[in-house]
């Protein structure tokens, strides 16, 4: 081949391939940098479109998680005001037993009485002012919710569940309950044994409805560790085959440097023969 100076196709060669390793270099800095793999749509055009949906469905997965947990919370709120109501109902019946008996006066008997007016209203109290934000929950007030614990719109991806609890005086028939004498006293007992049987029903819901949360939150959690690996190997970069990309594009980068070096270096051997 002879020696031309107008056209360096050498050259030209040598600075094609310095931007070929000079774009790897680039892409593995930036891959490395960002921890994603896919740095501009075209690395995977696929693979992104993918990537994209499943960020969606892992962010929805995220919040109906969260749902389902303030679900649980409003459940949980509501039973522990019916836990305090049920120890005050305990109390009122052990309150009933001592009064129904001879062994005390009826200025004793007056103390009693007066202890269980004020553990009715307590109960009363408790009843018309637990609270979950805004919503009352044991004055039977409450409709029926629905909870969406899916990443979904479909009727599938909700729960519903009808809030009903009623846990006033008036519900359990507490309200009437009284201790001025022996027969009001025994009559006091069976009113809070019937009580304490509906408030149990009441209670034995909300343990079905928090019992099916936390299966529901345990599969979204299964769904949310799944959905984050296969994501991850879409796009997460693997740092050892980057890493290995750019300690080769760094390598035949010098060397195209010194091609090019080389190359543009021919010009000068023709001016020899002119000189």
């Amino acid at each position: 081949m002879g020696l031309r100076i107008t056209t360096n196709v050498a050259s030209i060669n040598a600075q094609r391939q310095l931007d070929k390793q000079q774009s790897r270099n680039d892409h593995a800095l930036a891959a490395l940098s960002s921890g994603s793999r896919i740095v501009r749509a075209a690395d995977d055009a696929a693979g992104l479109a993918i990537s994209e949906n499943l960020k969606g469905q892992i962010r929805g997965i995220a919040q109906a998680r969260n749902n389902a947990y303030n679900a649980m919370s409003l459940i949980d709120v509501s039973d522990g005001g019916l836990n305090e109501i049920n120890n005050i109902l305990i109390r009122l019946r052990e309150l009933g037993v001592q009064a129904a008996s001879d062994n005390i006066g009826e200025v004793e008997r007056g103390f009693l009485n007066l202890e269980s007016k004020q553990l009715v209203e307590e109960a009363e109290r408790i009843a018309q002012t637990t609270r979950f934000g805004n919503m009352k929950l044991l004055d039977g007030s409450g409709e029926e919710l629905e909870f969406q614990v899916g990443a979904f719109g479909g009727e599938e991806n909700v729960v519903a569940y009808k809030f009903n609890a009623d846990a006033t005086g008036g519900a359990l028939g507490y309200d009437s309950i009284t201790m001025e004498d022996k027969s009001s006293a025994r009559s006091a007992l069976e009113t809070v044994d019937n009580a304490l049987i509906k408030l149990g029903g009441i209670r034995a819901d909300f343990g079905a409805v928090s019992s099916r949360m936390q299966a529901t939150v345990s599969n979204l959690d299964i769904q949310y560790e799944n959905l984050n690996a296969a994501n991850s190997r879409l796009r997460d970069v693997d740092v050892a085959r980057e890493s290995a990309e750019l300690a080769s594009s760094n390598i035949l980068q010098q060397a195209s440097i010194a091609v090019l070096g080389q190359a543009n270096a021919r010009g000068a051997q023709a001016l020899r023969l002119i000189s």
